[in-house]
């Protein structure tokens, strides 16, 4: 009997059907897409983004790889440990009916191990635990000594981005302040954005100190973003199980008023367990006394002077600061408190790292800004001036006629900086010179005596350790001087001064980023007269001291 047309088209659609699933290829890119899906989801796997539908991120599979599945093998482990437990008698049981050899093998639950005082961390037998995911460093570290002072301050901030907390902190501050106008910008652009937020994070996780020459004294989004930066710091430290000191974080300000504004940007982060207290001269001294030995405050800010009177009655104790703002040097120094500074500075035991706040660049401040940043630092200005990006930069100018006796003077200068510097830290010499050939004289003149030498082409450690000099020389040409990272060396000695002042600015500005003890020799000779003028006014600009001699070098110019 003959099949009807619908047996016939349905036995046709059933040929195709099984074509299709045979090769997906012949079909569409939707019908292939759907039939991959279904494959997927019958042999159970997922894309990546798909995998959260089996189960969340645990503790054992952080990145979710097994897609939610168990671990087989820890499986049968915990299997057979069961059974061989099971054969065991009932006398091992306590009366809780809880197994003693189980409790005794079993690890440290996450309170207990990140807490010692809830119980011990590791046996007597027992291996410690792997140490930490060691923290990406944001700023590159120059030398050993640099990396060892980080080191000892703890870095902290290790992701590439804030973290929650921090992002909390800044949006209980953004909250709080744009009512009033307080705040230096709108609702609109919060502080998550800020530039220079972004760059003072990225610093301070480096766990440097930090010289900030953008502006006098600090703005309302700048403390906003210190002070969630130091809470964050202060919950990493307590969610590591480590103390925390009191107070925290020390804001140094000039005057009441400075004081007053602080305290009202630090306020909101209260309700997140960061207690701010400002003590300044405008309250009587037995009321601040009474109000410091109720409480114990994470942050405090404070004017020099009254700070010192608390320190002396024993109302707090500063000792263990583990950050120091100091806001507003100029006005320090117009108020004559640069050696209450100083006297503040020896009462904090540790090595707190440090945020300086200054656009004054005088002789009279530079000694404290050393004595305050004694390690290495971090440079941290969105101001693109000249005298801004070359704050505390000591330049001198040598006036020579001939090229050997610039090349000796030069060398002159290399020894009484490596005088100075016995038992120090590394530091990095270099030398521009006009062509290749005076650079392979001059280096030949620096290995003769006894100095490392630093090639683009060599950089090998080994020189620096079999050597007793503590400054490690570069020489280089002006043609491949730019290919050299100038921000590494600390001092600079020009031997042939440049054609251009432009050059000149770019080494004065971007040489000793990481030290405020930055030292720019240069040798200016008749042939560079032209430049004489645009010089001296540079020099009067930073601060520094004109030489006569250039001074008649711009009158016959002129």
């Amino acid at each position: 009997m003959g099949k009807g047309d619908d047996a016939l088209r349905r036995k046709k659609n059933k040929v195709i059907r099984k074509r299709m699933q045979k090769d997906p290829s012949s079909v569409s890119s939707r019908v292939a897409a759907i039939i991959a899906a279904k494959q997927r989801r019958k042999s159970g796997k997922r894309r990546m983004c798909e995998g959260m539908c089996f189960g969340l991120p645990t503790l054992e599979d952080p990145f979710n790889d097994r897609h939610g599945k168990k671990d087989v093998n820890i499986k049968k482990a915990k299997t057979v440990h069961s059974s061989q437990q099971d054969r065991g008698s009932a006398s091992k049981k306590d009366s809780g009916g809880r197994n003693p050899e189980k409790l005794e093998n079993r690890k440290p639950n996450k309170e207990t191990a990140m807490n010692p005082k809830n119980g011990q961390n590791k046996r007597e037998g027992q291996p410690q635990a792997a140490p930490s995911k060691p923290v990406k460093a944001n700023a590159k570290l120059i030398g050993k000594g640099r990396e060892i002072h980080a080191k000892n301050r703890g870095l902290y901030g290790s992701s590439d981005c804030p973290s929650k907390f921090l992002i909390m902190c800044l949006n209980a501050i953004q909250n709080a302040l744009p009512h009033d106008g307080t705040l230096n910008g709108n609702k609109d652009t919060p502080l998550l954005v800020n530039t220079w937020g972004f760059e003072f994070w990225k610093c301070s996780s480096a766990g440097l100190d930090i010289l900030e020459t953008t502006g006098a004294c600090s703005t309302t989004d700048q403390i906003a973003w210190m002070a969630s930066t130091a809470a964050d710091t202060i919950a990493r430290k307590e969610k590591e199980g480590l103390s925390v000191a009191s107070p925290f974080l020390l804001f140094l300000v000039p005057s009441q008023e400075k004081a007053i504004k602080v305290r009202s940007v630090c306020k909101p982060l209260k309700s997140l367990g960061i207690h701010t207290v400002s003590v300044h001269p405008g309250a009587s001294l037995e009321h601040q006394i009474h109000g410091l030995r109720s409480c114990e405050p994470e942050f405090l800010v404070s004017t020099p002077e009254r700070l010192l009177e608390l320190i002396s009655s024993k109302a707090i104790d500063i000792t263990g600061v583990s950050s120091l703002v100091v806001d507003g040097l100029e006005a320090f120094v117009e108020g004559e408190f640069l050696e209450k500074i100083k006297s503040i500075r020896q009462s904090i035991s540790g090595d707190p790292q440090t945020v300086l706040f200054s656009n004054c660049f005088e002789h009279t401040s530079s000694s404290v800004v050393q004595d305050l940043l004694v390690g290495p630092i971090n440079r941290l200005s969105l101001n693109k001036s000249t005298t801004s990006q070359s704050a505390y930069i000591v330049q001198y100018i040598h006036m020579s006629a001939s090229e050997s006796g610039k090349l000796s003077e030069g060398i002159q200068i290399l020894d009484q900086f490596c005088s100075i510097l016995q038992n120090s830290l590394l530091k990095k010499v270099l030398f521009i010179v006009e062509t290749d050939s005076t650079a392979q004289m001059l280096l030949t003149t620096v290995k003769a005596k006894g100095y490392p030498v630093l090639n683009d082409s060599i950089n090998d450690g080994s020189q620096v350790a079999n050597s007793d000099r503590s400054i490690l020389v570069c020489v280089t040409d002006k043609e491949h001087l730019w290919a050299t990272d100038i921000g590494e060396f600390e001092v600079i000695i020009v031997i042939d001064f440049f054609s251009s002042m432009d050059d000149y600015i770019k080494i004065l500005t971007r040489m000793a980023r990481h030290t405020v003890n930055g030292i720019l020799h240069s040798f200016f000779s008749r042939e560079n007269t032209p430049l004489a003028k645009p010089l001296i006014k540079i020099l009067e600009q930073c601060g520094q001291t004109v030489p006569i001699a250039l001074r008649d070098f711009c009158a016959l110019d002129s």
